[in-house]
């Protein structure tokens, strides 16, 4: 698996998620600085079809394989799952969410 290029697919609760952390931008930081930051996200969310090995695994979502990963970008983390066919970016949260909360990210279909 290590040097393929996978296909990168969003679940409907992460592209809920990058939504609401865009719109929290704008309200908080102006139009201009979400915009530059949700883009930003979503170009290293992408980058993950060659890359996905790069990132740590999830520390709260241990398995043999390694196959639940976290990409962390500014307070935010990713956690996506390999899979022998693709990517599989479960959700986006914030950093200071609780254990349980990043835990049941393993529980979303795709």
């Amino acid at each position: 698996m290590e040097g393929q290029i996978l296909e990168v697919v969003i679940s409907d609760m992460a592209l809920k998620s990058l939504e609401q952390i865009y719109e929290y931008g704008i309200e908080t930081f102006a139009y201009t600085a979400a915009t530059v930051f949700i883009e930003e996200f979503i170009i290293r969310i992408e980058d993950l079809s060659g890359n996905y090995l790069l990132y740590p695994e999830c520390r709260y979502i241990p398995t043999k394989s390694k196959m639940y990963r976290t990409l962390i970008y500014g307070s935010y983390i990713a956690i996506y799952r390999i899979t022998v066919n693709r990517i599989e970016v479960l959700n986006v949260l914030h950093s200071s969410r609780s254990i349980s909360v990043i835990k049941s990210s393993r529980k979303i279909k795709i």
